[in-house]
């Protein structure tokens, strides 16, 4: 692998060509098939390449093969895979491919990448050949609204971001003690009453349909899945101070702004409960397109074994009813008979490996969020100013080194569906506070994610993502300038 192309996350092939620089002038067009699936990511593309180098970029459609074309297609010639893609610069031209549309999202991020400024401020790609598919088809960010709300015009950014190191899943956990972020249809009541603060009576918010429609399709344009979380039979105060019939004595609970966890529950004997599960989980799965709903399950501590099953199975049961696949936070894995297909989300390493091996025997797939790696609120060291450390102290070099296929002993590879990072905002409250927890970890992460482990090296990442340090400049991103890492001035 060639570093000094600066591609992150590390690719399949790297190739040097023996030919001049690909520079963007007045001339520059990109062109494409008339294809309504290409048009849209033709037009970011056109952008993309006008942003950068301060001169309109014109799209055209197919039959243009002239100096200065940036091409972009379909093909059949690459290696299968719905993310296979290939970019090859030289002679004048620019080539995107891919078998699909994701894969061409990828090819357009690579590119992306590529592109250097010249000394007499002009805008270059060198000539190169690149191959490249992912190594799992799951490669995740969870971003929790709730304890701190994110209004839409940040979270894009963070979708940007995550664009840009080609992970394809942005898991929402949208409801928790604090606060209920998303308007539902059958529960006016939860965003009426349990949205308008945050942690220590911070201004709150919640999306409405639209917010949420918008929120999908710019992830959709970046080739990002959303993955919604109602987080139950646990974490929902909120919604029990919104609705009074989910509490035993049939009144509102308080409402919580604190961080403290695993006080609040559901209650399997009230049918109100079931109700509820119902039909928040069929309002979610009619608003978000996509194969996925995540139930929560996490940190339940004051409910019997039984009573946790029955519950975990009821809110299964309301995902799998509208044809979704269920993901539940690990503490699922125990309960028998969970519907073909769930993801389980591992986070706590402390605990007893035994149950994930046993479910992902019985057909459960394991996603890889380990929180003393990727748990990215965490402090990156002592007296560092935002974020937590109950999973210990993450740099750099902590997201890096580690490998996803070993983590839980005695678990099968091939159970494992791929890797999410998360972020938890009990003390992040702008833009600037997540974007300083992200950068540069996130794109550890990535690598993780995205590049098997005879494509890394940490010294090989710190060289190539020296250079990305200037594109968040440029972006008026907050980052944290890790000592473990190479930064160019």
């Amino acid at each position: 692998m060639s570093d000094a192309f600066g591609i992150v996350p590390a690719p399949l092939v790297v190739q040097p060509l023996p030919q001049s620089p690909f520079v963007i002038t007045r001339s520059t067009v990109v062109v494409v098939d008339a294809d309504d699936d290409l048009m849209p990511l033709a037009v970011l593309t056109a952008d993309l390449l006008g942003r950068v180098s301060g001169r309109a970029v014109e799209i055209r459609y197919a039959g243009l093969d002239a100096p200065g074309v940036v091409r972009m297609r379909l093909v059949d010639d690459l290696p299968p895979g719905p993310e296979t893609y290939r970019v090859v610069v030289g002679a004048g031209r620019v080539r995107l491919e891919a078998r699909t549309t994701e894969g061409l999202v990828h090819a357009v991020v690579t590119l992306r990448q590529l592109l250097r400024e010249r000394p007499d401020g002009g805008i270059e790609v060198d000539a190169v050949r690149v191959e490249d598919a992912p190594r799992y088809p799951w490669r995740g960010l969870s971003v929790d609204v709730a304890r701190h709300f994110v209004p839409v015009a940040d979270l894009k950014v963070v979708i940007g971001l995550m664009g840009h190191y080609k992970l394809n899943v942005l898991h929402l956990h949208l409801t928790d003690d604090q606060a209920w972020r998303l308007d539902v249809p059958s529960r006016p009541e939860l965003v009426r009453r349990a949205s308008a603060h945050s942690v220590d009576g911070d201004p709150g918010g919640h999306y409405s349909a639209a917010d949420w429609d918008d929120i999908l399709a710019y992830a959709r344009a970046r080739a990002i899945r959303v993955v919604p979380e109602l987080d139950v039979p646990g974490h929902v105060n909120a919604a029990l101070h919104a609705y009074g019939e989910l509490n035993p004595d049939g009144r509102p609970a308080e409402e919580y702004l604190g961080i403290d966890v695993g006080f609040s529950r559901l209650h399997d004997e009230l049918p109100a409960t079931h109700e509820f599960l119902a039909e928040v989980f069929g309002d979610l799965a009619d608003m978000t397109p996509g194969g996925y709903l995540h139930i929560g399950g996490d940190e339940v501590l004051t409910m019997g074994r039984d009573e946790y099953e029955r519950l975990v199975r009821s809110a299964s049961a309301a995902v799998t009813a509208h044809g979704k696949r269920v993901v539940a936070w690990q503490e699922a894995a125990a309960v028998p008979d969970l519907p073909a297909g769930t993801v389980l989300q591992y986070w706590d390493t402390r605990v007893d490996p035994e149950p994930f091996v046993a479910a992902a025997r019985a057909g459960a797939r394991i996603l890889m969020s380990p929180g003393s790696r990727v748990y990215l609120d965490m402090k990156y060291e002592p007296g560092f100013p935002l974020g937590l450390e109950w999973a210990g102290y993450v740099e750099l070099r902590d997201a890096y080194d580690w490998e996803p296929a070993s983590l839980i002993d005695g678990l099968p590879p091939e159970a494992v569906v791929g890797v999410e990072a998360a972020v938890w905002t009990e003390t992040l409250r702008t833009l600037d506070d997540l974007t300083t927890m992200l950068l540069p970890r996130l794109a550890a992460v990535a690598e993780v994610a995205w590049s098997a482990p005879e494509r890394r090296d940490y010294d090989s990442f710190t060289q190539r993502l020296s250079r990305h340090g200037r594109h968040w400049d440029r972006m008026g991103l907050a980052w944290h300038r890790s000592p473990q890492g190479r930064w160019e001035d």
